[in-house]
């Protein structure tokens, strides 16, 4: 059994005019995004996916990693993650070269899944549940405007309506809006719109005013009223703060239970997590910009983060994912999955959450789930009451829509191993 093809497909953004016409509070999501399909001599393929610079890591994919796979069993997963990884990290891995290692290992495992009849959490071991429960993620798509509620004083509301959905947990970004962002000194605290929205990305805030703190901590005293404590809330930092200002925030929130605070400063510097961790009791969750198990290792070791949370689909796939759930598992940590990415994304992730035995709970967007998601794969996830849960399907259990490959600003390469014979 051999690797014969290498195709990825990403998309070209649709001009932002166009699109705010028909989709004035959501951004574009396709132009993020890159499929890969890894095809055999057999006619299976297994797909993967990775979120940002699609065109980057399509040429990652196609230049420097499909010369390593068209030609070789795609059963032997763990040696071509080593592989893959060992030829970038000659010149530094932790950027586009890891999303796309990341994408390849998803489609990797859904192949040998197919290949075996088995689903993917099967292969890592069978389940340790069989259905994982879910936080919504409050970014706006389609027929949710959930941004726009709790940025508008209607957070108790948005909070209540994901009750009557079956979701008990939700995550908000309260203080996002009163930290800098990356418009100029000009305007310290404007707007930037990357993608056709506006980004949360921003540098560090050296301290948060008393009215800014107050104003955050509102939108949630405001769920708390609404619904009490039958709503867990988690707060994203999106690392816009400096240790001081993490601190104050962290023990502003303290009264009102929250779930976790997660990235509220960058990851550059895990000794500043360990000195937050001893000044709050509010759980610490640390994240998706951490890539692969040598990334947390240390977070693990000092005692920076009560919750590991990894996006498989940058961080390493599967393959990473396993290591840094048992890894976490050891510190009877629990072990997470970031989503808010794509699709493909989250079955991987939902594979990883019903097997791995410290698995606490699943990211989603209910906007996206029941909007974009089912315009690229052939199959809905299967969301009740909510938990996510997957069939008894070999592999990842779905396909890409074969018309997503005929849409007019799609973009798609192949490799191979006629084209690799020019090298």
């Amino acid at each position: 059994m051999r690797i014969t093809k290498i195709e990825t497909i990403w998309f070209e953004a649709v001009p932002a005019a166009v699109w705010e016409q028909d989709n004035p509070k959501a951004r574009q999501a396709l132009p993020n995004n890159l499929w890969v399909r890894v095809h055999t001599d057999t006619g299976l393929s297994g797909i993967g996916e990775t979120y940002y610079l699609p065109r980057a890591v399509a040429a990652i994919i196609h230049d420097v990693y499909a010369p390593l796979l068209i030609g070789r069993d795609p059963r032997d997963i763990e040696n071509h993650w080593q592989n893959m990884f060992a030829l970038t990290n000659f010149c530094g891995v932790m950027g586009a070269e890891m999303r796309a290692i990341s994408a390849l290992d998803v489609a990797l495992w859904d192949l040998v899944g197919q290949i075996s009849g088995l689903p993917i959490y099967a292969l890592l071991g069978g389940r340790s549940r069989d259905r994982i429960r879910v936080y919504n993620t409050c970014v706006g798509f389609g027929k949710y405007p959930d941004l726009d509620a709790w940025l508008n004083g209607r957070a108790g509301e948005l909070a209540q309506d994901l009750l009557d959905q079956g979701i008990t947990a939700m995550k908000i970004w309260p203080f996002d809006q009163f930290g800098p962002g990356i418009a100029g000194p000009e305007n310290e605290r404007g707007q930037t719109k990357v993608w056709g929205a506006v980004t949360a990305a921003g540098t560090r805030g050296l301290g948060i005013s008393n009215d800014d703190l107050r104003a955050g901590v509102a939108i949630v005293e405001d769920i708390r009223r609404a619904v009490g404590d039958k709503m867990q809330i988690a707060i994203e930092g999106h690392c816009r703060w400096d240790l001081p200002s993490s601190v104050k925030i962290a023990k502003a929130l303290e009264p009102l239970d929250v779930m976790w605070l997660e990235e509220i400063m960058p990851p550059d510097n895990v000794d500043a997590f360990v000195r937050l961790k001893a000044e709050t009791t509010v759980p610490i969750c640390q994240s998706e910009r951490v890539f692969t198990r040598f990334g947390f290792r240390p977070w693990i070791e000092r005692g920076a983060m009560d919750i590991a949370m990894m996006d498989l689909s940058w961080g390493g796939g599967l393959t990473e994912g396993r290591k840094v759930a048992a890894m976490a598992d050891t510190a009877f940590l629990p072990f997470t999955c970031h989503d808010t990415i794509g699709p493909v994304a989250l079955w991987a992730a939902t594979h990883m959450m019903l097997n791995a035995p410290n698995g606490l709970i699943m990211e989603i967007v209910r906007g996206y789930v029941d909007g974009w998601y089912n315009d690229v794969l052939e199959d809905r996830m299967q969301l009740a009451d909510g938990r996510l849960t997957l069939a008894d399907r070999p592999g990842l259990g779905t396909r890409l829509r074969e018309d997503l490959f005929s849409r007019p600003n799609a973009r798609i390469e192949t490799t191979t191993e006629e084209s690799l014979k020019v090298w």
